[in-house]
């Protein structure tokens, strides 16, 4: 049974409030009995992980036990025999400790459900409150401005009075062929929206709805608005493939002053603010009559000479921004290429904004990252079932999800400094309570606009670090939901069946590896600052929300154990040195257990949670390969700029889809294709595991006793089965996605050193 949040509906007796935070929700209606907007409940399982914890942490106890018992309690004399049984003693302390910060998800997981039917009984049209819309893009190039122009469209067609609902889109690379592209968006609007309301169309990505409704007799205008559709499209890549604007597409002088502020001092790290409001809902309509949302494109200010902070300095001007010019209550942030594909995702969050039971403290609401595009088994694991869903529920029954960069609400105020603790603002415009009474286009507005988007606003405020999103880390999103978090805010997991947005995923192994490192050194700027989860957190939030933090941010250590267990066994194996217990001895079943436990456990929660076995597999593929990629070179770069060493800095990851790598990915090929020394790890790992195995494989069938030997050959060959497609790239493959023949050479070199390195030693 459902437990309802905020009473049941027989008993739930209280006074609906006339505002959120100072300006929204009125409503008429019966205190009496009021309808149910939201209920939560415990995930069945919950009693069975908390016995299972204890049993396997029992185990855990056990086998460091005999860790210690073979390294301080009976000594060998060998110093290589102290080293091998330390490194594993190393690795089982990582896996201990990361195995223990998981038990925090499945402590109290819960799930959630709304009734977005019962909102207007409660609050009418004229009482919603308003919405700022943030979209972030930066590389015309890298995310094509179609796209962005497609996400931006579904948001502005959410069921939602339009007048309510302003679209801020920051253009970080400040390219005049992104304004272009919203030039023309802001056109289709106004044919889009209406075509959207009269059809009660579902997927309002334009894109989407006509790849997926070729066509469509039961509708006499599909043909028409398709049309239009594919007219702008071709507008703005034309553009894209020219490099510029080009004068035939420009309409009136107006558009003609916009697109003159690309001077030739105008360059992508050095450039003024432009502002231009695309669309204003005080005058611009549809051509059905209906009021339109306001469009906003904002490209801040760059200067060389001053810091930007990425994506988070981005977000925070559009939080200035936009409070200047429309201050709604709630903002919405989300990634350029995740589209909305529920139009009444607004009515869902409000269930649990408008309760006055949760608003108090109540600071963001994530949605899980959910995509389209994925193939069949996931082969990249790039759906992140337990970073993304699993986990979250888990964070969901103690103080709330973090947040995951999109699709994300917030209360503008959570924003402005801790529930208890608001952080004044510099000037009076930028408070969570001023009404904005002037147009957006009056030049008091624009001016002020413009000030608060400059390069050097932020200098001498708190702007990233005591409100705003925060500074300091390559994962703002991460950071700023855990900060808002120690400061005594919660948040809530919304996940309803119909996703409420759909995004892109990289489709190549490198996309896939360079975006998590890019991740990982951000977490580890997390766990490594004044803020740290394990001793700051722990102090702010508690032990749990402490661990599950802490398991994100610490997340880059998995390389620690899947190095040496991909690495150490295999060499010994080599050279028939045993490293584990032999399959007469009890420790050997311990071993099982704990092997079989943690895999056991996860299958479990994947597969209850919808997943396939074969998506699992890959899932778990996906762990060693990262373990063996991005999690080693993200704790290596971490380390060389913690000593001043520089790095390479931001990248973006590209949303360019190549037909010949999008095939590959659709048929389950991995695509490697790239000589980066990402692979070269990897590649290693797979050759040493392959001829271990197929050594001792070959002397057990011969009649050698390889009794002892059990324990590794196990583990190699579950890692030679791992590395199939790494084998398939090596040698049977001749497509452009094959491992690089200087990937294979290198790493043969290496191989071959470390088999010689190892057979001196032992």
């Amino acid at each position: 049974m459902y437990i309802c949040c905020i009473h049941r509906i027989t008993s739930f007796h209280i006074s609906y409030p006339r505002s959120m935070e100072g300006r929204g929700l009125r409503a008429g209606f019966t205190a009496d009995a009021p309808p149910l907007l939201h209920m939560s409940e415990p995930l069945r399982r919950t009693a069975f992980n908390r016995l299972f914890a204890v049993v396997y942490f029992s185990a855990i106890l056990a086998l460091l036990y005999r860790h210690v018992q073979n390294l301080f309690l009976h000594p060998t004399t060998s110093f290589l025999s102290f080293s091998i049984t330390l490194f594993l003693f190393i690795s089982d302390l990582v896996l201990a400790f990361m195995w223990a910060s998981a038990q925090a998800f499945r402590m109290s997981p819960i799930r959630r459900k709304e009734f977005p039917q019962n909102l207007k009984q409660i609050i009418k049209d004229e009482d919603f409150v308003g919405l700022d819309v943030f979209i972030c893009t930066a590389d015309p190039y890298k995310e094509p401005p179609i796209n962005v122009v497609n996400t931006a469209l579904s948001l502005m067609a959410y069921d939602y009075p339009t007048e309510k609902i302003s679209i801020y889109v920051s253009d970080d690379g400040g390219s005049v062929l992104t304004l272009f592209a919203f030039v023309e968006a802001a056109k289709f609007a106004r044919y889009w929206l209406p075509f959207c309301r009269q059809h009660n169309i579902m997927e309002r990505s334009p894109h989407v709805y006509f790849e997926s409704n070729s066509h469509h007799p039961s509708i006499p205008q599909f043909e028409k608005i398709k049309m239009m559709y594919e007219d702008m499209k071709m507008k703005v890549e034309h553009v894209i493939d020219k490099g510029e604007v080009i004068e035939e597409y420009i309409s009136d002088d107006q558009q003609h002053q916009g697109f003159n502020k690309w001077t030739k001092s105008f360059s992508r790290m050095d450039h003024p603010t432009v502002i231009q409001v695309l669309l204003d809902k005080s005058k611009d309509t549809d051509i059905s009559g209906q009021l339109m949302p306001n469009l906003i494109y904002v490209s801040r200010e760059k200067s060389k000479t001053s810091p930007h902070h990425f994506k988070a300095g981005a977000l925070n001007v559009l939080l200035r921004v936009s409070a200047v010019m429309t201050n709604a209550p709630i903002i919405l942030t989300q990634d350029c290429d995740m589209y909305s594909n529920d139009p009444q995702t607004p009515l869902r969050i409000l269930c649990y904004f408008s309760d006055p039971a949760l608003k108090s403290n109540l600071a963001f609401i994530q949605f899980p990252q959910r995509f389209h595009g994925l193939n069949r088994d996931d082969i990249y694991a790039s759906e992140y079932k337990r970073l993304f869903k699993i986990n979250s529920m888990g964070f969901d029954g103690l103080k709330g999800p973090n947040y995951v960069g999109s699709g994300c609400f917030f209360r503008r105020r959570a924003l402005l400094g801790g529930p208890s603790t608001p952080v004044p603002p510099e000037i009076p415009e930028l408070g969570p309570d001023h009404v904005v009474r002037k147009p957006i286009i009056s030049q008091e507005i624009l001016s002020l606009a413009h000030r608060v988007a400059g390069c050097n606003y932020e200098n001498q405020t708190g702007w990233g670090s005591q409100s705003g999103f925060r500074y300091g880390s390559l994962v703002e999103d991460f950071y700023t939901g855990y900060r808002l978090q120690c400061e005594g805010w919660k948040s809530l997991f919304c996940n309803p069946e119909r996703a409420a947005f759909l995004g892109d995923v990289p489709i190549t192994l490198f996309d896939v590896l360079s975006q998590c490192k890019r991740w990982c050194i951000g977490l580890f700027e997390v766990a490594f600052s004044k803020y740290n989860t394990l001793i700051f957190g722990s102090q702010s939030m508690g032990v749990l929300m402490s661990l599950a933090y802490s398991h994100y941010a610490l997340w880059p250590i998995w390389c620690i154990p899947v190095t040496f267990y991909s690495f150490l066994p295999q060499l010994a194996l080599l050279n028939q040195v045993g490293i584990f217990p032999k399959i007469t001895e009890p420790w050997f079943f311990l071993y099982v257990f704990l092997f079989l436990g943690a895999y056991g456990q996860d299958f479990l929660d994947f597969v209850l949670d919808g997943g396939t076995v074969r998506k699992w597999w890959n899932a778990q593929r996906m762990w060693m390969i990262r373990g063996l990629s991005c999690y080693l070179f993200s704790s290596i770069e971490y380390l060389l700029k913690s000593v001043g060493i520089s790095t390479h800095g931001f990248s973006l990851t590209s949303k360019v889809v190549d037909d010949e790598q999008s095939k590959r990915y659709g048929q389950g090929i991995f695509e490697f294709g790239v000589p980066s020394p990402l692979f070269v790890p990897l590649t290693v790992a797979a050759i040493i595991n392959l001829f271990s195995f197929l050594l001792v494989l070959t002397q057990s069938f011969s009649g050698k006793n390889t009794e002892g030997l059990c324990l590794q050959m196990i583990l190699t060959g579950s890692i030679v089965l791992n590395c199939l497609p790494v084998y398939g790239a090596i040698g049977l493959r001749n497509d452009a996605g094959k491992m690089p023949t200087q990937i294979t050479i290198i790493s043969t070199f290496v191989s071959v050193a470390l088999y010689y390195a190892s057979s001196l030693c032992l």
